[in-house]
């Protein structure tokens, strides 16, 4: 692999860097406009990193991506400015291989363009899908000449004020492993009821919702993709999408060891500077190897990607790795800066409550821990 970007990569890494310093970051107090900087994002053509260019995006590759995501992501809002935030940065990804032209004109446009947001309804209460999706208790059944979708999914990202779901039903129960189709659901669907935003650790937005379908009917054109092929284009999705989480997620964590550095650099104590104690030199070492070994993780198995490799097996190791290693990373962040650090006066706090959940969407580390090790085994050699 060769580990050198080009000129125009850096030149756009450097002004999406900018644009967060200077447009973003200062929105975090509670002001943002997101419409607002997503104007000025597309004025300054940074808007879309992972889009196609005929819908407006920069149409770049999974490493680009992955450079852009990780200076999008050192703040909340960064990728949301770009519109390449998740759920809608995933399902955009799903609609642009998978969706029908019809589909992509009353979907895949106005989610590029900014106009709606979306969500993707897969987890499922108990006994429902979690970890384990085979579990996955909705089902869509053929009726008069539709679908009818009944069920009820969770920890549904964005659903509140999404214009649409892709929701992923069994339309099988004969198949080894159960024939599960995705269906693109519009939430003002009689039936669908969105029936609350679920409280999380870290008042996540646009929150969590759980969702009710009750005799949703929905037209064979609801179909995306092949109807059995659920399964198979949720990896399409999650696959890539794990990389572009790590890479959001180190951002948040190379800003963290960033006021802790500053902050070790101002600070006395006992004598002299928090950055002259040995334990704390220790902090910030231990954190920027993790930060550095991530990264190098991610963007291997991103280039791998390009080229049109199967990267499960390193998409596993990169979301164990880097989902812990950037809880570390902001935890020591916090530790060095103190009761500062568990003060509001920084985002580290944020950052932590935010953070925790990382380890377990997209695949929790004992989940991912369990596959490699049946990769490992079935090895040859």
């Amino acid at each position: 692999m060769d580990f050198e970007l080009s000129p125009q990569l850096i030149d756009l890494r450097d002004r999406v860097a900018t644009f967060v310093r200077d447009e973003v970051m200062p929105a975090e107090n509670g002001t943002a406009d997101i419409p607002a900087l997503r104007d000025k994002a597309r004025k300054a053509g940074i808007y879309g990193p992972q889009l196609p260019r005929e819908y407006g995006g920069l149409g770049l590759g999974t490493v680009g991506m992955c450079v852009v995501f990780e200076q999008a992501g050192r703040s909340f809002l960064g990728p949301l400015a770009l519109n390449c935030a998740a759920p809608d940065e995933g399902n955009m990804h799903l609609l642009s291989l998978y969706a029908t032209d019809e589909q992509r004109e009353r979907y895949l446009r106005p989610l590029v363009e900014g106009k709606i947001r979306s969500c993707f309804a897969m987890s499922e209460p108990a006994p429902g899908a979690g970890s384990d999706p085979t579990m996955m208790q909705t089902r869509a059944e053929r009726v008069d000449g539709d679908w009818e979708i009944n069920g009820r999914k969770w920890f549904t990202t964005g659903a509140v004020g999404a214009a649409f779901a892709i929701t992923m039903a069994v339309t099988d129960e004969n198949t080894e492993k159960r024939g599960v189709t995705m269906f693109l659901v519009p939430t003002d669907t009689p039936g669908f009821r969105v029936l609350r935003s679920i409280p999380t650790m870290g008042g996540h937005e646009p929150g969590h919702g759980e969702v009710e379908y009750e005799h949703v009917r929905v037209p064979d054109a609801a179909v995306l993709g092949k109807v059995g092929d659920g399964f198979k284009m949720a990896q399409v999705r999650l696959t890539p999408a794990r990389l572009t989480h790590c890479m959001r997620w180190l951002g948040v964590a190379q800003r963290s060891l960033e006021i802790a550095v500053d902050r070790a650099r101002s600070r006395e104590a006992f004598g002299k500077k928090l950055a002259e104690h040995q334990a704390v030199q220790w902090m910030i070492a231990d954190s920027e190897i993790e930060l550095h070994a991530s990264r190098l993780m991610v963007m291997q198995a991103a280039w791998k990607h390009e080229r049109g490799d199967d990267i499960r097996h390193q998409s596993s190791i990169c979301k164990v790795f880097v989902s812990e290693a950037i809880n570390r990373v902001i935890d020591r962040a916090i530790q060095i800066c103190g009761a500062l650090g568990f003060s509001t006066d920084t985002p580290l706090e944020h950052f932590y409550r935010e953070a925790r959940a990382f380890r377990i969407y997209d695949g929790p580390s004992e989940v991912h821990r369990m596959v490699i090790a049946r990769n490992v085994l079935r090895s040859k050699g």
